[in-house]
């Protein structure tokens, strides 16, 4: 197994709230650890709950004893939900900060993928399938009939999350399990990159010809390209039947 991971402020923001962890090595009792946070808040706040929460969770992580996956990773994700939380009840500049999270982990060929928020999880095989569903506003009146995936409607709105990290005292993540085979490649992705970025030319990129790291920087430079309207984070991990290197 083999993973790569950049972020990139993009065309617009001026600074980077997108945070990433990625690790192919054993952490705690995990095997890997892959981490891919988008902060939210006015100031500094953003960058400060994507970079917190991260830690906070790779920390849990790396002294737990247990091998319970999908337990580990929601203890982790609720001490960092709490503390960020107060941390912004007790810092008016951190105040309404919070922030997406999208996790994986992979055991023997086990992908357990662990998300709150928008920021997503695909799996790359002969074709692109997104395995997380988006916390969001759109998200949400299209599974009740109330809005058309891709409409003017869902455009205009599809940056209205409808959870995250840090923003209540308490929050669910959602998970999922998901067999991997030899040669799948998963991609963790922050919104800059989706945005800016359909499922074609994503797959195109990836199933093109080139190390990881080149497809990692690939996806940012097009992402770039198409307008950079956001910072834009990405990890890419190649499967490969066992234990690998960070590409």
């Amino acid at each position: 197994m083999q993973a790569a991971a950049l972020t990139d402020i993009g065309r617009k923001r001026r600074v980077n709230q997108d945070y990433i962890f990625n690790s192919t090595e054993q952490v705690g009792t995990f095997p890997n650890l892959f981490i891919l946070a988008d902060g939210m808040g006015g100031h500094k706040a953003g960058d400060f709950a994507s970079k917190y929460l991260v830690e906070t969770m790779v920390g849990y992580i790396s002294k737990n004893e247990s091998k319970a996956t999908v337990k580990v990773l929601d203890n982790a994700m609720k001490l960092s939900n709490v503390m960020i939380y107060h941390k912004a009840m007790e810092d008016p500049d951190l105040q309404g900060m919070g922030s997406t999270m999208v996790a994986a982990v992979i055991e023997d060929n086990i992908l357990t993928v662990a998300n709150v928020g928008d920021s997503r999880l695909y799996l790359i095989r002969d074709g692109i399938t997104q395995v997380t569903r988006d916390h969001s506003y759109v998200e949400e009146m299209v599974s009740h009939g109330y809005m058309v995936r891709g409409s003017e409607e869902y455009l205009r709105n599809k940056n209205k999350i409808t959870r995250a990290v840090g923003i209540d005292e308490s929050v669910k993540a959602d998970y999922f399990e998901v067999d991997l085979l030899d040669g799948d490649y998963v991609l963790l992705c922050s919104d800059g990159l989706t945005n800016m970025l359909d499922d074609d030319a994503i797959l195109s990129i990836i199933l093109g010809n080139g190390s990881l790291n080149y497809k990692v920087a690939s996806l940012i430079k097009n992402a770039n390209e198409n307008g950079g309207n956001d910072n834009i984070a990405v990890i890419l991990i190649r499967y490969t039947g066992g234990s690998g290197d960070v590409a």
